[in-house]
C-alpha cells in the first residue's frame, strides 16, 4: 500500500504518466506516487510488435465503445485503450510520428497556448529521443525513447512506397524532418525488434528509486479538494477506498477519456451536466469533456497474388526467431509504410495520412484474415468535427459516454473521400498493383458513392483521441499553457487530452514530448 502523503500524486502510468514519474523522481528530495488502474505490462504479446491487436478486448483493455455514430450508419466504434503500465504505448502500433510544424504553431497562435509552438517543442522531442539512424537538427540521440528502423519490412510495404512515388508523391526517409509530405517507411518505438514503451524507456529504469512508488490495480475515484485547492486523491484498491495526500500537486495523466471523467467525478466540469448525473459541482468548467477529436481511418483492402502476407507468417518458427534475435515477421509493427498528402489545394499542411499493412487489417484487426491480403488505409489527420466525453454515472467504474462525432462536419467526409480516392489511385498502378488481385467489398472501379458507402460502413478509430481538457486562453480552455486546471490550485492535466487540436499524425510521440515539457514546467514552479 502507498504511504499517506507524497509531494506529487500522478494518476495514470501511460505514455505521459510514466514519463512524468521518471522525470520528477530524478530529484531525490521529491516523493512521487504513480497510480495505475491496470497491472504490469509483462506479457509476450506486449513486447512482440506484430501482436498488438491480440491485446484488444482482453484484460489489458479498457474496452471502450463510442455512442452510435450517425455518419457511420449509427454504428458504435470500438476504442481499445491499454490498461497497464505504459498505457497505450504498450498497445499501439509503435509508429513514431510527431505531427506537423503547423500543428504546434496553431496551438500557440490559434488557441493561445503560449510556449507550445514548434520551435518550443522540438527540443523536448529531441530530449526524449534515441534515434538509431537520424540525428540533428531534427532528431535526438541518447534519450530514453529508442526509435529505430523496423527490423523486418515486408516486400508489399516497399512496393507501396514505390507505387506512391510513381503516383507523384515524393520519397522520404524521415516524416519528422524538414517536411512531412511524401511516402516512405515508418520508424518505430522499438529497441532491437522489441516494443519500447514508456514503461520500458522511462519507468523501469526509475523504479529502483526510493522516492518513487508505483502502485498498480488502483482505480482513481476523485480528486480531493479543500476550497479551490487539490489536496489529494481517493482511489480504490484491493476492494477498499484509500485517500492519499499530495503536498505539492495532483497530476492527471489518464488520457482523453479518463482525465475528463475523473475531473467530472471530482465536481470539476460543466455544472448542468454534473447535476444531471448526481455529482456535486465545485468548479464550473464547461470545456471539460468537450472538444473531443480523433483520427478516423478507412480500411481499403485487396486480395493479393504471388506473395505472402503477415498473417501467413505468424507461426512458431517465426516466434522463436523473434524471441531469440528480435527479427523476422513478428518484428513488424503491421503498419509498416505510409504517406502524407493534402486532400485538396490550398491547405497549409497535409490532412491525409496513409497507413499500409502487408495483411488484411480491418475492424481493428479483431478478425483473423482468411485470405492473403494487403491494406492501405487513408486517415484524416486534420479534423473539423468535435465530439465529447460525458459521465453516465457518478460511479467511477462506469464507462463514460464517448461521442466521437465522426464526420459530423461535411468537410471531414469530403477530405476522407478525396484521401480514399487518391489511395485507390496509388495502389492500382505501379509496383504494388502487380500483387493485387481484386478489392475487398468494393468494385474494381468504385464510384464516389461506392467509396462514401464504404467509409460509412468501415471507418474506425486510429486510436488517437485528444483535446477533452484542452489548453489555451479561450473561454472553453480547461488548462492554461502551464497545464494547470483553471480555477483549481495544485492540479494539472498532463496527457493527450490537453492538446487543443489533434496533431497531423500518430499521437504517441507528441504525448511523450508533452510530458517532458510539463516536467520542466512543474520543476520550475516549485
Amino acid at each position: 500500500m502507498p504511504a499517506d502523503s507524497y509531494d506529487y500524486v500522478i494518476v495514470g502510468a501511460g505514455s505521459a504518466g510514466a514519463v512524468l514519474a521518471a522525470r520528477l523522481s530524478e530529484d531525490p528530495g521529491t516523493s512521487v506516487l504513480l497510480l495505475e488502474a491496470g497491472g504490469e505490462a509483462d506479457a509476450d504479446e506486449v513486447m512482440i510488435p506484430a501482436a498488438f491487436p491480440t491485446l484488444f478486448k482482453t484484460r489489458w483493455d479498457w474496452n471502450y465503445s463510442t455512442t452510435e455514430q450517425k455518419q457511420l450508419h449509427n454504428r458504435r466504434a470500438y476504442w481499445p485503450r491499454m490498461k497497464a503500465l505504459g498505457g497505450c504505448s504498450s498497445m499501439n502500433a509503435m509508429i513514431y510520428i510527431r505531427g506537423n510544424r503547423a500543428d504546434y504553431d496553431s496551438w500557440r497562435d490559434q488557441y493561445g497556448a503560449a510556449g507550445w509552438g514548434y520551435d518550443d517543442v522540438l527540443p523536448y522531442f529531441k530530449r526524449a529521443e534515441d534515434n538509431a539512424r537520424l540525428g540533428g537538427p531534427f532528431h535526438g540521440q541518447g534519450g530514453p525513447l529508442h526509435v529505430e528502423d523496423r527490423r523486418y519490412t515486408h516486400d508489399l510495404s516497399h512496393a507501396f512506397v514505390d507505387s506512391a512515388v510513381s503516383a507523384g508523391l515524393k520519397p522520404t526517409d524521415d516524416f519528422n524532418g524538414a517536411e512531412q509530405e511524401g511516402a516512405g517507411l515508418y520508424q518505430v518505438t522499438c529497441r532491437n525488434g522489441r516494443r519500447w514503451s514508456t514503461n520500458e524507456a522511462y519507468l523501469k529504469p526509475a523504479r529502483s528509486r526510493s522516492n518513487l512508488t508505483v502502485s498498480t490495480g488502483a482505480l482513481a475515484c476523485r480528486v480531493e479538494l479543500e476550497g479551490d485547492r487539490a489536496t489529494g486523491l481517493t482511489f480504490r484498491q484491493g476492494g477498499a477506498e484509500h485517500t492519499v495526500r499530495a503536498t505539492r500537486e495532483v497530476l492527471l495523466c489518464g488520457g482523453a477519456v479518463n482525465s475528463p471523467q475523473l475531473l467530472m467525478l471530482s465536481g470539476i466540469g460543466p455544472g448542468n451536466h454534473l447535476a444531471e448525473v448526481g455529482v456535486t459541482g465545485k468548479v464550473d468548467l464547461p470545456g471539460v469533456g468537450a472538444n473531443l477529436q480523433d483520427h478516423p481511418v478507412v480500411p481499403l483492402l485487396w486480395y493479393t497474388r504471388g506473395i505472402t502476407d503477415l498473417a501467413q507468417l505468424n507461426n512458431l518458427r517465426n516466434f522463436a526467431r523473434w524471441k531469440a534475435r528480435g527479427t523476422g515477421p513478428l518484428a513488424s509493427n503491421v503498419g509498416e509504410s505510409g504517406a502524407f498528402f493534402a486532400s485538396r489545394d490550398g491547405l497549409a499542411a497535409p490532412d491525409i495520412q496513409i497507413h499500409s499493412a502487408p495483411s488484411g487489417f480491418y475492424d481493428n484487426g479483431l478478425h483473423e484474415p482468411t485470405s492473403r491480403m494487403f491494406t492501405a488505409a487513408p486517415t484524416l489527420v486534420s479534423v473539423v468535427s468535435r465530439g465529447s466525453v460525458r459521465l453516465r454515472s457518478a460511479d467511477p467504474t462506469w464507462h463514460p459516454a464517448i461521442d466521437a462525432a465522426y464526420l459530423e462536419d461535411q468537410t471531414d467526409l469530403d477530405a476522407l473521400l478525396a484521401g480514399a480516392r487518391r489511395t485507390w489511385q496509388i495502389c492500382t498502378q505501379g509496383a504494388v498493383s502487380r500483387y493485387l488481385d481484386r478489392p475487398w467489398n468494393l468494385p474494381d472501379r468504385p464510384s464516389d458513392e461506392d467509396l462514401v458507402e464504404h467509409i460509412r460502413t468501415w471507418a474506425q478509430t486510429l486510436y488517437h483521441p485528444v483535446a477533452t481538457c484542452a489548453m489555451g486562453s479561450g473561454e472553453d480552455a480547461v488548462v492554461g499553457a502551464d497545464l494547470r486546471v483553471r480555477g483549481v490550485e495544485g492540479l494539472r492535466v498532463v496527457d493527450a487530452s490537453v492538446m487543443p487540436a489533434v496533431p497531423r499524425g500518430n499521437t504517441n510521440a507528441p504525448t511523450i514530448m508533452l510530458a517532458e515539457k510539463a516536467a520542466d514546467e512543474i520543476r520550475k514552479s516549485r
